[in-house]
């Protein structure tokens, strides 16, 4: 492959991928791709360098010495893998976390419907990978595990799935909200029987493929009338990561609550301090020139001077801080009755689960930078921060025309015509094109010539040669595009080549894998892709991979 995208590897079946440094694209922040490049810059936030080996030996021995609720955790984890009828494989990975020596590799992501942008996927295989690879490196049992998050209330926000239909335009279906939409955590939602009708309008919306069939029999099986939001996309996952041994857990299990009460009391007893401590951090990344989530002015607003917790009572709210003894009862008497907010999500999850390294997204880092000194404040070891794999999957016609143009990734983002158009006039004949370049230069040279010599007959024709030669200039640009014009028409191969590869990489100008959901890539490739994808991506930071498949 060239070198807009760097050496190629072969992968299974044929298939090949190429990396892509994620400098080069604009939706990166500063903080992304200094994070996988100058590591150093950012050291003070982080509990370590997850490219260094000694910083996974440490981050294992630091969470290995601290206590965590392992055989309660593990009793909740098989009474929700026992109401799913989850994998086997996933059954005997959540026994491991019993194991005092085993460590977890966490990821998460809120529920999505059908699964959730493909990002949601690759989390999933990212923690995978990165368990296997600690097992292998350092001799523990390790365990990935997919936090579902299903408190948020922002029911629009979840509620549609992105497909590429047969010509990959980017369509979407979506299910119809509920009453409680909007107000009341999408976990305390089931589905009703309109699920059954946002998955007709999925399957006219999809390409039929011989996969096409099956996987919908599966969507229904998991999707069904009945069943909550968050168990649906809990029993999703668990459908195409099924041998992978991945542990799903529900956060908003009730049985889980009383876990993660000592946090809610500690919260509660020192309202404000973790807004204050993210605070902290903001102010000194903007001093270094990153962008904090959570800067020290925004703390004014009355709503960060409280818990960084919600009360859940048919909606979600911020606790009440007017009565603290009564609030520190409630948590006692009914921890399932209380949510953490953003901040405090990682501190109860490690308080769970023996979490050496989180799986995160590029635009998670920013406030995880931010929560050193809150992890310090409950007495919690900070986990290793690992970014997610990141890829765009191409088909093997899309692969070919990029390829073969040497166009770098990036340049099909913008939803217009320069870059179709650059590549149009790069592929005219160079008869035609050195004939217009050496057309151009011999007429600036004599028209040169003749504006130097004019003067000497009369000094007022020199204007007029410059404008004749401006007008000339002129002809020749027009000529020039209507030659390019011409070859759009001659060629509307490259210009299908061009939409098609588009239409994946960036449906609508948006990146694929934020786009479309996993659901395409599955109806379109079979349920094998995962397993491709698990076999394709090196977890190598700062690199985002083109995959043909």
């Amino acid at each position: 492959m060239p070198s807009e995208h760097g050496a190629s590897s072969p992968g299974p079946a044929g298939s090949t991928r190429a990396p892509v440094d994620i400098r080069r694209f604009s939706w990166i922040t500063r903080l992304a791709a200094d994070y996988a490049f100058s590591f150093p810059s950012l050291a003070p936030f982080f509990s370590g360098d997850p490219s260094a080996r000694d910083a996974w030996r440490s981050a294992i021995a630091s969470t290995l010495a601290c206590e965590r609720p392992r055989v309660e955790l593990t009793s909740v984890l098989h009474a929700q893998q026992a109401r799913r009828a989850a994998p086997e494989a996933a059954r005997l990975a959540a026994a491991q976390l019993a194991d005092s020596r085993s460590v977890a590799i966490v990821t998460g992501q809120q529920t999505g419907l059908f699964g959730g942008p493909l990002f949601t996927l690759l989390k999933a295989l990212t923690a995978i990978t990165l368990a296997k690879r600690v097992q292998s490196e350092h001799g523990v049992p390790a365990v990935p595990v997919f936090w579902v998050e299903g408190e948020d209330h922002d029911w629009d926000e979840v509620s549609s799935c992105p497909i590429l239909d047969a010509e990959f335009r980017l369509r979407t279906v979506r299910l119809a909200p509920p009453p409680e939409a909007n107000r009341a955590p999408v976990a305390s939602i089931a589905l009703d029987n309109s699920v059954t009708h946002t998955i007709d309008e999925l399957a006219a919306a999809l390409p039929a493929t011989e996969f096409t069939a099956p996987l919908l029999d599966a969507l229904r099986r998991a999707y069904a009338p009945g069943v909550g939001f968050a168990e649906a996309f809990a029993r999703w996952l668990e459908w195409m990561t099924r041998d992978l041994g991945l542990v799903v857990f529900d956060c908003t299990d009730a049985a889980a609550k009383p876990l993660a009460s000592k946090i809610f009391l500690h919260e509660a007893r020192h309202p404000g301090r973790t807004w204050e401590l993210a605070g902290d951090a903001g102010e000194k990344l903007a001093a270094l020139g990153y962008h904090a989530q959570v800067s020290r002015s925004s703390i004014n607003d009355g709503s960060k001077k409280g818990p960084a917790l919600f009360k859940l009572n048919g909606a979600r709210t911020p606790v009440d801080l007017a009565n603290p003894s009564a609030l520190e009862e409630a948590i006692r008497s009914q921890p399932a009755a209380f949510s953490p907010n953003v901040l405090l999500r990682p501190i109860v999850q490690d308080a769970l689960f023996p979490t050496a390294c989180y799986v995160t997204g590029p635009n998670e880092l920013a406030y995880l930078g931010q929560l050193r000194g809150v992890y310090e404040h409950f007495g919690l070891p900070m986990p290793l921060f690992y970014p997610r794999a990141s890829v765009t999957v191409l088909d093997s016609a899309a692969a070919r025309f990029l390829f073969r143009h040497n166009l770098p990734l990036e340049a099909l983002q913008p939803q217009d015509e320069s870059a179709l158009n650059r590549l149009l006039a790069a592929s005219l004949p160079a008869s035609v094109s050195g004939a217009l370049d050496r057309a151009t230069a011999a007429l600036e040279t004599s028209m040169a010539d003749l504006i130097a010599a004019v003067p000497a007959v009369d000094p007022t024709l020199e204007g007029a040669a410059r404008s004749t030669l401006g007008k000339v200039q002129h002809e020749l640009t027009t000529l020039r595009s209507k030659v390019i014009s011409a070859a759009k028409k001659r060629d509307e191969t490259i210009r299908r080549q061009f939409a098609r590869a588009q239409g994946q990489a960036f449906p609508n100008g948006t990146p694929q894998e934020r786009a479309v959901g996993s659901i395409s890539l599955l109806n379109r490739y079979g349920p094998a892709v995962v397993d491709r994808l698990l076999e394709e991506l090196p977890l190598d930071l700062g690199q985002h991979w083109i995959v043909t498949i």
